[in-house]
């Protein structure tokens, strides 16, 4: 299990996500590596660089300590993102897309972040079955690509050190990367940690990963599921000459 190191402050912003899904699958990581923003790299487990799909709902955001923002503050959000480490060591998240279904908070992140955030139909259902939740996201961004995920919930995992490293790899982020205005950002966050559950796929039909630019075929390789973080950001810093926040297990 990975904890958050501490957030420098300011804290610009804290929400909760909600209901989320986490589906990856390997690719090759000279895939990756055009997607990543100048000084960083591809960050890999066991020598592979993965990508994911990952549909949620994002409650309640608001800045600093303060409430949330009606309205503006929840939605629904799917997201493709691949992973980075860059030169001070500190291992991020990288968005190649980022559907929601609030179109001022899209046209906020594309402004201030320089976030590839499009304005998307998003819907998201809950049903019961034999005891168990199953979960359905749809996606259609405008320019018609759509997306159908749904998971049955499984059990808390067990500590199982294998899986529980590659799920601690693709979870445990504590920052992204980005770039904007011509320069590498660092967004730092902090998070308790994902209580990650099994997770059966029921339906996948997915077009954003190709969209983003990637190339998946098949299953995903680790699927997981959770049902809430609450999680706090900082506002961005130029990613260069910033200290390790190397990642405490």
């Amino acid at each position: 299990m990975v904890t958050a190191p501490p957030l420098p402050r300011p804290v610009m912003m804290h929400q909760h996500w909600d209901d989320v899904a986490f589906l990856h699958w390997e690719v090759d990581p000279d895939e990756v590596a055009p997607h990543l923003p100048p000084g960083t790299r591809p960050d890999l487990f066991a020598g592979r660089a993965y990508v994911g799909l990952i549909p949620f709902t994002l409650r309640g955001a608001g800045p600093g300590g303060r409430a949330a923002v009606p309205y503006l503050g929840t939605f629904l959000e799917t997201n493709v993102r691949t992973y980075s480490v860059d030169e001070q060591g500190r291992h991020g998240v990288v968005f190649a897309s980022l559907d929601a279904s609030r179109l001022a908070v899209v046209l906020g992140a594309q402004t201030a972040f320089g976030l590839p955030y499009r304005w998307s139909t998003l819907r998201h259902a809950v049903r019961v079955r034999d005891g168990a939740r199953e979960l359905l996201w749809t996606c259609r961004t405008r320019d018609g690509v759509t997306s159908r995920v749904a998971v049955r919930e499984g059990a808390t995992r067990r500590v199982e050190p294998a899986r529980d490293d590659l799920g601690d790899f693709l979870t445990a982020r504590f920052g992204l990367h980005v770039e904007h205005l011509g320069r590498t950002w660092w967004i730092a966050n902090e998070h308790e940690p994902w209580p990650l559950r099994d997770a059966q796929v029921l339906e996948l039909d997915d077009g954003l990963v190709a969209a983003a630019g990637f190339t998946v075929t098949g299953a995903p390789a680790h699927v997981a599921f959770a049902r809430r973080v609450t999680t706090r950001f900082t506002t961005p810093r130029p990613a260069a000459g910033e200290p390790s926040r190397a990642l405490v297990r």
